[in-house]
């Protein structure tokens, strides 16, 4: 059994960053690294709206910065999957965290910066050509691709936000829906009919990814009529939703129906003494790095506020 005062669970720019401000404020904190090391943006290629990094950085580069920053101040980072926690509201207590089944960890405040997962549809070309067209996050990647026709594929308001943003980017817009209508608000709808160079496309999905390299056809088909056709689009981008990584959490923690840990306002303060949440895993509005990032420093200042309490 390993006992600290501090425990981050989840890599990635918001647990990195809770890292870095945690070992330098002498919490000597343990990070528990989970499935994907450095989140999402390893699967990222270039990132160029990150501040300090002028001529842009590649994801999993970017990440390996992160860590190393950690590290230089005392962050023991240990490579892991929390399996169980036991998490205890009584203001001081100790914590318990189970990795891989086996390994026990006991700390009087937990950082949990799990993240989100983007939904996708399963296509083996969604993996393929992941970073070079396929991108779940048109804020973050659509820039490469002004001037040019992507396709959008959902029907619910991220969907139609991701649409909307597109469309001052890019050529053309086509946005796939799969049903005979739109999930998104009526006024999302709205303004998504309304935008010249966004064609609706109801009644349709996506069949392959075509590419070289990099995409340049999406191969869609209606699903009334079984007709297939070919879009010519260097940009594919899926916007079927996110899934919070909280599943272990389940029970332990208040979450929203979606599965966002809630904070209360202006922190990163859960409803468990000690425990405290920053990233994706409780925001499922902006998702992005340097709001991550933002709020990682949050849930670090919040833990050595409450730990002072006991000094």
């Amino acid at each position: 059994m390993k006992k600290t005062d501090c425990l981050i669970i989840g890599s990635g720019p918001a647990g990195y960053t809770a890292a870095i401000y945690a070992s330098r404020a002498n919490l000597q904190p343990i990070m528990i690294q989970g499935l994907q090391p450095g989140g999402q943006l390893t699967t990222t290629t270039d990132v160029e709206n990150f501040p300090g990094y002028p001529n842009g950085i590649m994801g999993p580069d970017m990440m390996e910065d992160l860590k190393k920053q950690a590290e230089r101040f005392g962050t023991k980072i240990i490579s892991g999957f929390v399996t169980k926690v036991d998490f205890c509201n009584k203001k001081g207590d100790y914590h318990k965290i189970i990795v891989d089944e086996k390994d026990t960890y006991m700390s009087k405040t937990i950082i949990i910066s799990t993240g989100a997962s983007a939904k996708y549809l399963g296509l083996e070309s969604e993996k393929k050509f992941m970073g070079f067209g396929v991108s779940a996050c048109a804020v973050c990647d659509g820039f490469f691709y002004k001037g040019e026709d992507v396709v959008v594929v959902g029907g619910g308001d991220s969907a139609a936000e991701e649409s909307i943003y597109l469309s001052k980017l890019c050529k053309k817009v086509y946005l796939l829906v799969r049903k005979d209508s739109m999930r998104a608000s009526k006024i999302m709808q709205k303004r998504v009919l309304k935008t010249s160079n966004i064609e609706v496309l109801f009644n349709h999905e996506t069949k392959d990814i075509i590419g070289d390299q990099n995409v340049n056809k999406i191969r869609v088909i209606n699903n009334q009529n079984n007709q297939e056709r070919e879009i010519d689009a260097t940009g594919f981008f899926v916007a079927i939703g996110h899934k919070p990584n909280t599943d272990v959490f389940k029970g332990q923690i208040k979450m929203d129906s979606s599965g966002y840990i809630v904070t209360k306002a202006d922190s990163s303060l859960t409803d468990i003494h000690g425990v405290f949440a920053s990233g994706d895993v409780q925001d499922s509005v902006y998702r992005q790095a340097v709001t991550a990032a933002g709020s990682g420093c949050m849930a670090a200042l919040d833990a050595e506020k409450y730990l002072s309490e006991f000094e």
